[in-house]
């Protein structure tokens, strides 16, 4: 329960970097005031900032991944443990006790 608190947190901790950015207002030129203005080619492009949330998101779902698979195999050699201990309590029978 801990581990799931814990990717929980860092989910909502990488996730505040999202609501953290914030487009600057846009303030029209006096060109666009005056009407179309085409754009040359010399003007910056236009970038999504989706190439780190993507990262962020296939790493959160590859350690999610990776630490349930793990948690699961440890309980699984729990259970394995704990059922040898029966069948060998079983197998000496009442001097065992």
């Amino acid at each position: 329960m801990k581990v799931f608190k814990l990717v929980f947190m860092l989910a909502v901790a990488l996730s505040a970097s999202l609501f953290a950015q914030s487009q600057p207002p846009a303030t029209p030129t006096p060109a666009a005031l005056e009407g179309f203005v085409p754009m040359s080619a010399a003007a910056p492009r236009e970038e999504l900032p989706a190439t780190p949330l993507v990262f962020y998101a296939y790493a959160f779902v590859w350690l999610a991944l990776i630490g349930y698979v793990f948690l699961t195999w440890r309980r699984t050699a729990r259970v394995e443990q704990d059922l040898a201990a029966v069948q060998r309590r079983l197998q000496d029978g009442p001097r065992g006790r």
